[in-house]
């Protein structure tokens, strides 16, 4: 079959190129830290849409750095409780999306919570607040100041923020919650799952924010990976601080985050990809500790992947 990447074999035992900084645990430790001492005034507000079998909510609350972010919550009426709970995660650019979306798990017995990603298509806050530039970008968002200011460092931390609220929840059971996600959605299942372990089960596809800088050796820094191409060259023309950036870029990378992870994990994968490389994302698979399946789509890139929707619920209906 034609190639984009390495073999499958290769793949297999790939281990990631991206520097992974000294101090990544101490960041993380850090970073959770401060997610714990927010005060997260959890409101719930009634949609105008309605179904029959499900209530649904407008779900919104604060964050790190005080931004107020926003989920679309679905509880399904006359089940069981506690009751088992699914995390939605939006594709970069993206946001919760319809609340048709969320209706199959719901009339399957399963609360449905799906976050706006803050700064990009829904209406969760980006308070800002960085110095250096934040063109056409959120990877780099940061990379010019304090690493405890990188964007998606926020937004990980968003994820297991809300997850914890939705554990919380009297309706739903703490031991059977999972997050499912594509693309950027899939690195937000990944984020999730490693700094909120009692995720059960997540369903990552195709995840994105992984091993940076094999992007870039790709000469794959375009497409959703582009503002990285943008930042070396406004702001580094030279490469002088390359090592520096993408160490920095180490600290929110999934490839590390996913040795934290404990639930058990089925992610999808096409293998050509030239969004999100294979190499990079069998890198953060190949570090996954937990009981892990992957399913491999041979002549598939960042497209639907046949059948794989049907299979994650068959996954998660195990909950």
């Amino acid at each position: 079959m034609p190639l984009i990447d390495m073999p499958l074999e290769q793949l297999r035992q790939y281990g990631g190129r991206n520097p992974r900084p000294d101090d990544f645990d101490a960041y993380w430790g850090r970073a959770l830290d401060e997610m714990k001492a927010v005060e997260a005034n959890v409101e719930l507000v009634k949609s105008d849409f309605s179904v029959p079998f499900a209530d649904c909510f407008d779900l919104y609350f604060t964050g790190v750095r005080g931004a107020r972010v926003h989920a679309k919550y679905v509880r399904p009426k006359n089940v069981p409780q506690p009751h088992p709970a699914i995390i939605h995660f939006h594709g970069y650019t993206g946001d919760a999306g319809d609340w048709t979306d969320k209706l199959s798990y719901a009339a399957l017995g399963f609360s449905v919570i799906a976050m706006d990603a803050r700064g990009q298509g829904g209406t969760s806050e980006d308070t800002g607040g960085v110095k250096g530039t934040t063109l056409r970008g959120h990877i780099i968002r940061g990379l010019d100041d304090a690493a405890d200011n990188l964007l998606f460092r926020h937004i990980y931390l968003d994820t297991a923020q809300l997850a914890g609220i939705v554990m919380d929840f009297p309706e739903v059971d703490v031991s059977r919650v999972g997050a499912t996600g594509w693309s950027q959605g899939g690195a937000l299942t990944l984020a999730c799952a490693a700094l909120e372990p009692r995720i059960k089960k997540l369903a990552p596809v195709y995840p994105f924010l992984s091993d940076f800088k094999r992007v870039w050796e790709m000469d794959l820094a375009k497409d959703a990976y582009h503002e990285l191409r943008d930042f070396f060259r406004h702001h580094d023309p030279q490469h002088l601080r390359e090592e520096e950036i993408f160490t920095k870029l180490g600290y929110i990378d999934n490839q590390y985050l996913a040795l934290r992870i404990k639930g058990d994990v089925l992610m999808g994968v096409g293998l050509m990809d030239t969004i999100c490389p294979p190499s990079t994302q069998f890198a953060a698979y190949n570090k996954i500790t937990a009981n892990k399946h992957l399913e491999i789509f041979p002549d598939f890139g960042h497209e639907g992947l046949p059948g794989l929707h049907d299979k994650i619920v068959q996954f998660m209906l195990e909950l």
